[in-house]
């Protein structure tokens, strides 16, 4: 395969060797165990002791010389420490690897780097300098996977030997040819070059923090661009898009990437966008940030161990007009006609937190007014469930409180609603009615549907509850706001022919939902729990009720297909709507990968086959219209005719056969086709 030329090397065949023998069990990146979303987790053994997948990167030095002269040492290994070649000779897979060399100047917090090129715009031809990898560097083998590297970039004459200087590397190693795909990561070095502590830094928003949205965070392509350390070295002010204007700096670019099209220069018309490598769009105007955008600290976390995680607490001109793009500091347009020229006076009315909430300042500006302080909460509880029979029709008992206890009435809520669904092996039409007239004293109420359970119904049913009260917050204020008080959702199983009530199954867990939508809020807040979700969005439910006949064909509203279609719109080229009110464009894509089952899904629960007792799915916008369960996961996201077909051909009237070749342990299994 001409990977291997022991010839040169004969000391590297008995290092190998050793190392080889030694090799137990398969080892991912980080050095633990590959896992089933890792590809070489599917691939033989002799291969894995041959190849030794994965990446190890790591800086052991930087120097800048007096005359500029900038070296990196650094070190290429795998997961279990053995030395490897970067051109891919003594060890399979050739390894690319890019450097950038910048600074934090004295008195200054963002990072300015040395290492540039100059983009000329074929739209505008505006000429911008842009932070970007060195070239024309040099390479030197000191030691078996160690290699110095020299950079073709000097540090300018009379640079600043007592400032921060930070080296980033971005590498990645080509396992194509072995089917191991593409091993990537980046690493970062800072240093002082006269040999001083590094005492400044910038350290605002941890990788992890945006790997709860993200995944694994990764940018331009597979280069091993994966980590806030590295992007920030080029994502700062020096950097300019120079096709549309618009700065790439990393708090004003990830601001408004975040708020795109809620943008105020979006919602009158301007499109966001920030046009790449070799010419690339990038169209941001119909992205939407999966939480509340207010919400600073979805990004900005309390629990970060980012050294400067406050740092959203102080205002400044570059951060705040990110978001709110309208302003015009200069002349004072959209700030109460108050220039402001610099950023010294932005905390003089910006403080970090004022007496009431909603005023100007930083924490108060941003309350999300279901989630204010002033709210007494509504707390639901389901207690029993009476006549939960054949025939009859069930009587709940309930509660609702506040958070601290205290007693509201079902009266005093703006909406209260009973929920009803079954069986549990898979919902079907549900009934809901509204409660407000609920009996019952001290917390406790009791309600009897209007509606029997049907005289063939048996298993196990679910009741749930949902609603809110409209609270008014800072009444007799100028600031005064009416919102919603919304009860967190809850379920309820019970018996209707079992000896003992049967859940549903779990498929996906609301704390996953919210590690990306904070706290899931479906119809106006009030459905934000996914077992409440599932109940009307069943296998049998479609939007025909609110879609005009001139919109076509109705669409499934079940809530495998409906999450599928919605994360993936975007990425599939498609878009997918449902008609409510009015038609929900769904088309602004998923933060991470969608091949990461996991990130929302529990239980094994993507595994095939599903149970038996799971549900044919009715979606008339489909190429099958009606198909079976496991069909209906798939087929929402892969959207194909061929597909469709190859999904048809599998199944029958006794059912799909999809497991043969997708289940566990098949060549085609579902974590193995996703695996990276």
């Amino acid at each position: 395969m001409g990977i291997l030329n022991f010839s040169r090397r004969p000391v590297v065949i008995l290092t190998l060797g050793i190392l080889l023998l030694g090799c137990v069990g398969l080892i991912s990146a980080t050095g633990g165990k590959f896992t089933t979303a890792d590809k070489a987790f599917y691939s033989d053994e002799k291969t894995i002791n041959f190849v030794r997948p994965g990446l190890v990167l790591r800086i052991l030095s930087a120097e800048i010389a007096a005359d500029g002269t900038a070296k990196a040492r650094v070190r290429f290994t795998d997961p279990r420490g053995l030395p490897l070649d970067r051109l891919g000779i003594t060890t399979p897979g050739t390894i690319g690897a890019s450097f950038i060399l910048a600074t934090i100047p004295k008195g200054e917090t963002l990072y300015r780097s040395y290492t540039t090129r100059v983009q000329t715009s074929p739209i505008t031809r505006v000429a911008a300098t842009q932070a970007g990898a060195d070239t024309g560097g040099s390479w030197a083998q000191v030691a078996d996977g160690e290699y110095v590297y020299t950079f073709g970039t000097k540090a300018p004459a009379g640079y600043d030997r007592t400032a921060t200087h930070t080296v980033s590397v971005y590498a990645n190693r080509n396992l194509t040819e072995f089917e191991l795909g593409i091993n990537s990561l980046d690493a970062t070095y800072s240093f002082v070059p006269d040999g001083s502590p590094v005492t400044v830094t910038r350290d605002i928003v941890r990788t992890a923090t945006c790997n709860k949205c993200h995944d694994k965070l990764a940018a331009h392509g597979t280069g091993g661009r994966s980590s806030m350390e590295n992007c920030i070295t080029c994502h700062q002010p020096q950097t300019t898009d120079p096709d549309t204007g618009n700065t790439v700096d990393m708090a004003t670019m990830i601001h408004r990437i975040h708020t795109g099209a809620e943008l105020p220069s979006v919602v009158a018309g301007k499109p966001y966008q920030i046009i790449g490598n070799a010419q690339s769009m990038h169209d941001f105007s119909k992205v939407r940030f999966p939480a509340d955008a207010r919400n600073c600290q979805a990004c900005h976390e309390d629990s970060s161990a980012a050294a400067q995680k406050d740092a959203w607490l102080k205002p400044s001109r570059r951060a705040c007009g990110s978001c709110h793009d309208n302003v015009n500091f200069a002349t004072g347009e959209n700030h109460a006609d108050l220039p402001q020229v610099t950023d010294n006076q932005c905390s003089t009315c910006h403080t970090v937190q004022g007496e009431l909430e909603f005023d100007l300042s930083i924490k108060g500006a941003h309350v999300i007014p279901t989630k204010s302080a002033e709210m007494a909460g509504v707390n639901f509880e389901l207690i029993s469930v009476a006549d939960g029979a054949p025939g009859k029709a069930p009587t709940v008992t309930f509660s609702i409180k506040d958070k601290t206890g205290k007693p509201i009435l079902p009266s005093e809520m703006t909406r209260l609603t009973l929920l009803l669904n079954g069986p549990n092996t898979d919902f079907g039409a549900q009934f809901t009615e509204a409660a407000l007239t609920a009996q019952g004293n001290n917390g406790v109420y009791f309600w009897t549907f209007s509606r029997a359970l049907p005289a063939t119904a048996s298993g196990s049913y679910t009741v749930g509850i949902e609603g809110y009260r409209n609270t008014t917050l800072l009444k007799g204020t100028k600031k005064e706001v009416v919102a919603r008080d919304i009860g967190p959702n809850k379920t309820l199983a019970f018996a209707v022919t079992d000896a003992k009530a049967v859940a549903r199954r779990t498929v996906v867990s609301t704390a996953k939902c919210n590690a990306c939508h904070g706290t899931l809020g479906l119809h106006g807040g009030t459905r934000n729990a996914v077992e409440d979700c599932v109940m009307c969005h069943n296998p049998a439910n479609t939007d025909a009720a609110r879609r005009p006949a001139t919109a076509g064909a109705a669409q499934t509203i079940d809530f495998r297909t409906m999450i599928h279609g919605m994360h993936a719109a975007g990425a599939n080229g498609e878009t997918f709507t449902i008609w409510g009110g009015s038609a929900n464009n769904f088309n602004f894509g998923y933060p991470g990968r969608l091949t990461t089952c996991t990130q929302c899904h529990v239980n094994n629960s993507e595994q095939l086959p599903l149970p038996e007792t799971a549900a044919k799915v009715n979606n008339p916008r489909s190429f099958l219209g009606v198909m079976g369960p496991e069909t209906a996961s798939c087929l929402a996201c892969h959207t194909s005719k061929a597909a469709a077909a190859h999904a048809q051909v599998n199944s029958s009237a006794l059912g799909e056969s999809c497991s043969t070749c997708h289940g566990p342990n098949s060549d085609f299994s579902v974590n193995k086709v996703h695996a990276q």
